[in-house]
């Protein structure tokens, strides 16, 4: 369990930094993303872009304010819980030109993994569940 989604961010630093190359850029992705991405670009000494997610009827897409053609980008967030955010973060980076995408998060339950493994390379977590449960669950604050 984390304190809050700072706390989170911290934690997940350590899986992200042997992430990092030259060609590597860091993004986060949500609104809990953007604390998540913060602290995690606090710890690294890094820059995370955040992205810009759009809510509708029809669900989530994702503006990228960055070229990413031919560049590995990791997408920080602040869990998965549904994975809706996730794929559409996804879903616009491929068709950007991502060539290696990795989601990097706090919490990801295994079952929700199995789905999202066809959007990413590369999936890391801090903590892996076997079942979905709110991310609210996972924090002890989470705002």
């Amino acid at each position: 369990m984390f304190i809050d989604l700072a706390d989170g961010g911290r934690a997940l630093a350590t899986l992200v930094a042997p992430l990092l190359t030259p060609d590597t850029v860091v993004v986060s992705a949500g609104v809990g993303g953007l604390v998540t991405g913060a602290a995690v670009a606090t710890a690294l000494g890094i820059e995370v872009t955040p992205l810009i997610a759009h809510r509708s009827e029809s669900g989530v897409s994702v503006t990228i304010p960055l070229v990413v053609i031919g560049l590995r980008v990791v997408v920080v967030d602040d869990g998965v819980e549904t994975g809706t955010a996730a794929r559409a973060a996804g879903v616009a980076l491929r068709a950007a030109g991502a060539v290696h995408l990795v989601l990097a998060v706090p919490v990801c339950p295994r079952e929700a993994e199995v789905e999202l493994r066809n959007r990413y390379d590369d999936i890391v977590a801090v903590d892996r569940p076997l079942v979905r449960r709110s991310l609210r669950w996972h924090y002890t604050t989470f705002a």
